[in-house]
């Protein structure tokens, strides 16, 4: 077989093996309820009960945490959200007098009550076997910082990372797992600032990027033997900060990697893993 005939490259899937939730503080349980379970149709985790302190609430094998405090939070950003049946989410939404915008490939674009913005798309060919799941967030990102947040990314967790130019601005694209992906999207609009919320990622090789961010003095808690905590992404090369999010930093050894997550009637999981759709 000649040399060259394969990208070998595509086959890469980095040391970020899956983002698995995202987190905003929300005021209100019950409104975060009505949105999430009876607007979006999703379920909540009821093997998690913290009462009026926190809700859980399963997307396919991610899920959205919405610890209770006085203001909520709001990701800076857009959350991509796969659904088994769009018409079933448009009729929830519907129902709980949520407001939606179409967006591309048949998309609906819906808010939170606090402002965070969902993309919700129909499972289908684009997205693979991901029948309900979160194959993306999307984060808004300063002007000119795109290609140091790939680096970063590369350099530190060993991820797939690639840029592309868009008529808005740069975007770099970080692969997670086989099938999810962070996006950071260049903008020149001021960034609100950071309030708090975070992702939670879980790493096959837990130590070498946590040595990487300890010597750059990033780490922010040492949180268990299975987990740690940073905030800032910058240049590698420089040092600059480019951009801040709370990553939660999960070894495969964390005991909750890998625990069934009850999704309603939504169709089982295949066994080919999940799907990304590449819209963005």
């Amino acid at each position: 077989m000649s040399e060259g005939l394969f990208d070998r490259t595509a086959g890469d899937v980095g040391n970020i093996l899956a983002l698995e939730h995202v987190n905003v503080t929300v005021p209100d349980q019950r409104a975060a309820e009505r949105f999430y379970v009876d607007g979006l149709g999703l379920t909540r985790d009821l093997d998690m009960d913290f009462g009026e302190a926190n809700i859980w609430v399963n997307a396919g094998s991610q899920q959205f945490h919405l610890p209770t405090a006085p203001r909520g939070q709001v990701l800076r950003g857009t959350i991509g959200l796969v659904a088994p049946s769009l018409d079933r989410v448009r009729r929830g939404l519907d129902r709980i007098g949520a407001d939606c915008e179409p967006g591309p490939g048949g998309s609906l674009l819906v808010r939170c009550p606090w402002g965070n913005r969902i993309r919700v798309y129909q499972a289908g060919e684009a997205f693979g076997a991901m029948a309900l799941g979160i194959p993306w967030v999307e984060l808004d990102a300063a002007a000119g910082t795109a290609a140091g947040i790939a680096r970063f990314y590369g350099s530190v967790f060993e991820a797939p990372a690639a840029v592309r130019p868009t008529p808005g601005g740069a975007v770099a694209r970080v692969g997670v797992g086989r099938h999810q992906a962070l996006v950071f999207r260049e903008s020149d609009d001021p960034l609100p600032p950071y309030d708090g919320h975070h992702l939670a990622i879980y790493v096959s090789q837990f130590s070498r990027p946590h040595a990487r961010l300890a010597a750059a003095g990033l780490i922010t808690a040492e949180t268990s033997e299975y987990e740690y905590r940073f905030c800032d992404v910058i240049d590698p090369d420089s040092g600059e900060v480019l951009t801040t999010i709370e990553h939660e930093v999960r070894s495969l050894r964390h005991p909750m990697f890998g625990r069934p997550l009850v999704n309603g009637d939504a169709p089982a999981p295949s066994s080919t893993g999940m799907g990304y759709g590449g819209r963005i």
